[in-house]
């Protein structure tokens, strides 16, 4: 690589799309899951595709966790004992987690896992707040919040030797990491991400959001309750500290569009101990150090 010139892009994420670990299943589990006529045999045959995948629906279908009782075999007896809700949630994690491992550099400091760690706090900080707020489908805030920040592990993988220059430059002028990236690569880590995510046929709504998650007032009038809250879910998420790394409190907190789209203080303040609960919950021993296990 040309130490002078960074990678384009296109070339960017043309070496992102080429890795095995890319989580290009997880648009198939969503329309699969958002068809109310799918049957546990139509989520089997996409679970199926990946053996890793299918061994760890499995176990934990058979974990003392939910009840252990008599073995499940079959990846069609695990949805239907640990429903749909739950079938997912394990898929996207696993897949999540896989990507940081295959694409995933200590380019930003902080603990191997820190990635999928805040990735699944930022989830389920949206999922809450989707709750709350009920202007988001849950399950949307979720993915959402899961794969916004997918642009991140591929820049680190792809633009490396440039971080000195851009941690420098962010350092002299006191500027956001993305905008530093600007400057230094000519694109940063989100249009990165939302790149991706249009290649591997994300809904589009997750394709706009994380597009426009570090400057969501430039994003389109529709997508603007889906990007107000995932700010505020990546001001909880961060907040609570769970794989937060160098660049993760170095970014920009729109306190208009908060406002505007009525996510006051005592609204965040209020979502905060559910989502350490059930950040805890899903990462048990994992919540704040450790390569993440699904």
């Amino acid at each position: 690589m040309d130490l002078k010139t960074p990678p384009t892009l296109d070339q960017v994420c043309s070496q992102a799309v080429k890795l095995p670990t890319a989580p290009s299943l997880m648009p198939r589990l969503i329309s699969v899951l958002n068809d109310a006529a799918s049957t546990a045999e139509d989520i089997e045959q996409i679970i199926q595709v990946d053996p890793a995948l299918t061994a760890a629906t499995l176990r934990l279908a058979n974990s003392a966790f939910f009840g252990g009782g008599s073995s499940v075999e079959t990846v069609v007896e695990a949805v239907m004992k640990l429903g749909q809700k739950e079938i997912y949630r394990l898929a996207s994690m696993a897949l999540v987690n896989r990507w940081e491992t295959g694409t995933g550099k200590n380019a930003y400091g902080g603990d191997p896992g820190d990635f999928c760690r805040h990735a699944v706090c930022m989830a389920l900080a949206a999922e809450v707040l989707a709750e709350k707020m009920k202007t988001v489908d849950p399950q949307t805030a979720y993915t959402a919040g899961l794969v916004s920040d997918m642009g991140k592990l591929v820049v680190a993988h792809s633009c490396l030797p440039f971080f000195p220059a851009i941690r420098e430059l962010q350092k002299a002028q006191g500027i956001s990491w993305t905008q530093a990236e600007r400057k230094i690569l000519g694109y940063d880590q989100y249009q990165v991400g939302s790149k991706l995510l249009q290649t591997w046929r994300f809904p589009a709504p997750l394709v706009i959001a994380a597009e426009f998650i570090s400057h969501p007032a430039d994003a389109p009038a529709e997508a603007k309750q889906l990007l107000a809250l995932l700010h505020a879910a990546k001001i909880l998420a961060t907040s609570i500290g769970p794989g937060v790394t160098e660049d993760g409190f170095l970014f920009e907190i729109n306190e208009e569009l908060l406002a505007e789209t009525g996510f006051t203080s005592e609204i965040l303040e209020g979502a905060l101990p559910e989502i350490l609960e059930r950040s805890s919950k899903r990462l048990g021993d994992k919540l704040t150090h450790g390569q993440v296990t699904v």
